[in-house]
């Protein structure tokens, strides 16, 4: 699997986007972008990317979220391509598979599994290729510092999932990856969710109590 981070012009606020390829660019291989961003400098991106002979350069979309800054190229995207768009939400505008917790997709020629993250907004999803260990994470805030904010609980639920798979790369929606130390910082991000949605539950058990 390769994994080619689509250069922006760096003149538009945008999220990254990445074409997710084969080894060898096969015919049976699924040519996959991860987000679209809002930056028309991708177009001209992809169209210098080893995609394969005979192959559309993009055949599947996949979005992380909603957001306008990870979507916003979709149209463009989809006239130029014709691609299968996916999303967790089918509310998204020209998605034609509406993804699962759970479900698995090719891309590349690699299989990856959807992991509902709520949070960062209902729809945010991460990306997972066990093959790889490697795990596209949108903006869903898997690096966690402070332990003063909330979270939901289904958020700590989907961390802990993924902290029990082995991650050796992080794509973020936005900045560089995390490839050192993935699950170690995994598992420092969940005990802080963790605590949070456990301080939420006695806050919300004591007003309760305070109103019997």
């Amino acid at each position: 699997m390769r994994v080619i981070l689509l250069q922006n012009s760096g003149l538009t606020y945008s999220s990254n986007a990445y074409l997710v390829l084969g080894d060898w660019s096969g015919m049976s291989d699924v040519n996959t972008l991860v987000d679209v961003g809002r930056d028309p400098a991708v177009l001209e991106s992809l169209s210098q990317a080893p995609t394969g002979v005979g192959k559309r350069a993009v055949e599947q979309i996949v979005l992380t979220h909603g957001h306008y800054d990870h979507v916003e190229l979709l149209r463009a995207l989809r006239e130029t391509f014709h691609p299968t768009v996916c999303a967790y939400s089918g509310a998204v505008e020209g998605a034609g598979r509406v993804l699962q917790d759970g479900e698995e997709f090719k891309a590349g020629d690699r299989v990856f599994e959807v992991v509902h993250t709520p949070g960062h907004s209902s729809d945010s999803i991460c990306l997972y290729c066990h093959q790889e260990q490697v795990l596209f994470a949108g903006d869903s805030p898997l690096l966690v510092h402070s332990p003063d904010s909330t979270y939901e609980e289904g958020f700590a639920d989907a961390l802990k999932r993924i902290c029990e798979r082995p991650v050796r790369t992080i794509y973020f929606g936005h900045g560089a990856p995390l490839t050192a130390e993935c699950n170690d910082r995994l598992r420092q991000s969940f005990e802080i969710v963790n605590k949070s949605v456990k301080r939420g539950r006695g806050m919300l058990t004591k007003k309760k109590e305070g109103m019997s």
